[in-house]
């Protein structure tokens, strides 16, 4: 069987977690494939919100395996505390959490090297999570990672005594001021790596080939957003991995031609947490608007996200760059009570018109321009079915499909799995 894939067309936060536990009942195996708990994956289903970092989002579907793949980088401490939030639930997880033994792991010494790096730069700063994620997969390309398959050997520990010493000479270079207690850490850290030991470790890509072989279906779950990539989004305020299409291949061991579905989900407006260039940001009441109705904090850190209008240049280039073959549109509820909206449909870069994503979009070389759509006044939340939307929210999509010349098969209206219409 082929590989289906879900990944975020934006700067992060449009919704991933929710719609793979909508769709997961046709999945037998849920599997995420790169970034790590810098991640914020919310799910809210009987009046309960669920926030994942790094397990995939199918793990309350009792009959299906949820994987974490080889490009994920894992915090055991964070992961642990994962755990303990879903003992409540009564999950088998030594059956329906697999971790793949090439998956790296992030130490406490990534962490503080994190935030010594993102200190160092003042003003100049990213907006890093400061979870480490950074520092983790520097160290993956530079040869010197821990990796899960590691714990099962007898010298674990001496390799990462080896690595944390090399960190904490690095931290000292660092001329900024970070107060750490590293034995309390280390505690924390080795208790939380023996929890993680009590899960089931496996070579992920061949347990993959195999379940594609026996005709199981796979959904690949990605994180962030495609804006966020280490090539292809807004650098050097991006992420550390490969958060596109490609991601997938290399993240879990799938070859390319055994991807079929691309599901891409976007916001029906556009956020952005930290650092980073923004075209459509709005610092009015629009903006403030549409931060207080999506209730829009971040999942990992709680920060308020920077709220703008739909963006189609940016959002038909990460179309292109995933191959999206279906997109899935959320929180087109919030935009309910607003008079007109407006869509982004071309850019003014350096004096010219353009309708491309270019190499910057920092704000002194671009300007929006702007088409402007009616409104609509009703509530969204409590809509079953596509006919029962707004006549404006109707054209509202429809103008989207034709400008992107993809269809958007699923429609959300509300937090909650079942505020979900298929289209």
């Amino acid at each position: 069987m082929a590989v289906d894939l879900l990944l975020g067309l934006q700067w992060g936060d449009e919704g991933k977690g929710k719609i793979v536990d909508v769709l997961t009942s046709n999945y037998d195996i849920i599997a995420r494939f790169q970034g790590g708990p810098n991640a914020g994956h919310t799910l809210e289903f009987d009046g309960i919100k669920h926030v994942l970092h790094t397990i995939p989002s199918g793990i309350f579907h009792p009959n299906t395996i949820n994987l974490v793949g080889n490009g994920v980088v894992i915090d055991p401490v964070i992961f642990k505390k994962e755990l303990d939030n879903l003992n409540q639930f009564d999950l088998d997880l030594k059956k329906s959490l697999l971790i793949s033994r090439k998956a790296h792991i992030i130490l406490p010494t990534h962490r503080l090297l994190d935030a010594a790096s993102e200190t160092a730069k003042g003003k100049a700063k990213i907006g890093s999570t400061l979870k480490g994620i950074g520092p983790t997969y520097m160290d993956k390309t530079g040869r010197n990672g821990l990796r899960i398959g590691d714990l099962e050997l007898n010298n674990w520990k001496e390799k990462y005594r080896q690595l944390a010493d090399k960190h904490e000479a690095m931290i000292s270079f660092y001329d900024v001021d970070i107060q750490y207690n590293l034995e309390e850490l280390e505690t924390e850290f080795f208790t939380a790596v023996e929890r993680l030991k009590e899960l089931q470790f496996i070579d992920s890509e061949e347990y993959i080939y195999q379940a594609q072989q026996s005709g199981k279906t796979i959904l690949a779950e990605g994180a962030q957003g495609s804006l966020l990539d280490i090539d292809f989004g807004t650098y050097p305020f991006v992420t550390s991995s490969n958060t596109t299409a490609a991601g997938a291949c290399t993240g879990l061991g799938v070859a390319p031609n055994k991807i079929q579905e691309v599901m891409g989900i976007f916001k029906a407006y556009t956020t952005r947490v930290g650092s980073g260039p923004f075209p459509t940001e709005l610092f009015d009441e629009n903006g403030e608007k549409m931060a207080k109705v999506g209730r829009e904090f971040g999942a990992t850190t709680g920060r308020p996200r920077r709220c703008g209008w739909l963006d189609l240049i940016a959002l038909k280039y990460a179309v292109q760059v995933n191959g999206v073959t279906q997109l899935m549109m959320m929180k087109g509820d919030v935009l309910s009570g607003f008079e007109e909206l407006k869509i982004c449909t071309a850019y003014t870069y350096q004096g010219e018109k353009i309708q491309h994503f270019p190499y910057t979009i920092e704000d002194e070389s671009l300007e929006p321009i702007y088409e402007t759509l009616p409104g609509w006044k009703e509530d969204l939340t409590q809509k079953n079915k596509e006919d029962d939307f707004p006549d404006n929210f109707k054209r509202y999509i429809e103008y989207i499909e034709d400008f992107i010349q993809v269809p958007i098969k699923i429609v959300s209206v509300g937090p909650d799995r079942k505020q979900t219409i298929i289209r």
